[in-house]
């Protein structure tokens, strides 16, 4: 058994590293796994293992190879669909699921366990969530930690994970969060679609039609407009970061030519920037591909001859 995520840096962590505590972490990890397939102590069960699953470094090989265990998580997620639509969502009964969610993130985020995973196709499970519309916190908090379980997965880059989310509706229940969610679920959604964007599938995928091109684009451009008035630095920077890469296809970026917002070139979001070189030089970058890559009409270098 490895040694507990942070590494030992103060007295308390290095006690806790010691052969003896990790036994009682393990102990205590197992019967806490345990006790998800007991309905009567499930509640707790998932409270404690998301609230320690850092604590646990293998965890997510303990949680996917206990009987029963990954059924129970989604028994949990299952139960709340009936509360989607209409939307009677309870605090509690959100906070129960993202329980059970954060632990599938520890499973979508280990090695050992991602494939397996995605190969159950449990991702599909969340996507009822993400389709939601509500924009009460019980359900955006749902969202949120749903799109984390998803953000867990692109984090690595793996194009059999890319590849696999894009035979799913995962591009439009982001462009929905990307419109509709809060500024942090903005942010997840954003980034996820930004990794996919970084994958040479996840590319051609986008800027095989002019269709998925400019639904892509619609909702950047709004997304752009709406910083305008409420910054996000955070934000900008993936925004910026997804029109680069688009920027790398010839036919993108000659669309890019007449529909990259005029916020981007003209300096709005220069105050914005100012403490992020990078995104500063991405953005530079941007403005001198779209410039550099910009096509006449008349040649159909672009989507449009394509609409």
């Amino acid at each position: 058994m490895g040694t507990p995520f942070g590494g030992p840096s103060t007295s308390a962590q290095i006690s806790a590293g010691t052969p003896a505590n990790k036994d009682r972490n393990l102990a205590s990890a197992e019967q806490l796994v345990l006790d998800l397939s007991n309905p009567e102590l499930r509640e707790n069960a998932l409270l404690e293992l998301s609230k320690k699953r850092e604590l646990f470094q293998d965890l997510a090989p303990l949680l996917w190879n206990s009987f029963g265990t990954i059924a129970a998580l989604l028994q949990e997620i299952v139960s709340i669909y009936s509360v989607l639509a209409p939307p009677n969502l309870t605090p509690a009964q959100s906070n129960r699921v993202c329980n059970s969610l954060a632990l599938l993130q520890c499973v979508a985020s280990h090695s050992d366990t991602r494939m397996l995973f995605l190969k159950a196709h449990i991702p599909l499970y969340l996507y009822p969530f993400l389709n939601t519309t509500s924009k009460s916190r019980p359900f955006e908090y749902l969202r949120l930690t749903s799109l984390g379980v998803i953000g867990a997965l692109v984090k690595v880059d793996d194009t059999e994970v890319i590849s696999f989310l894009l035979s799913t509706e995962i591009i439009p229940l982001c462009l929905r969060t990307m419109e509709m969610g809060s500024e942090l679920s903005k942010t997840v959604a954003t980034f996820i679609v930004q990794k996919i964007l970084l994958d040479d599938v996840g590319m051609d995928y986008i800027c095989t039609t002019a269709e998925r091109f400019f639904a892509v684009g619609r909702v950047l451009g709004n997304m752009v407009q709406s910083l305008v008035e409420q910054p996000s630095p955070r934000l900008l920077k993936h925004i910026i970061r997804c029109y680069l890469r688009l920027s790398d296809n010839p036919r993108a970026c000659a669309a890019l030519g007449s529909c990259l917002p005029d916020s981007l070139r003209d300096g709005t979001f220069s105050s914005c920037l100012r403490e992020d070189q990078i995104a500063r030089r991405w953005l530079q970058q941007l403005v001198h591909n779209v410039g550099v890559g910009r096509v006449p009409t008349h040649q159909g270098g672009g989507f449009e001859h394509m609409l």
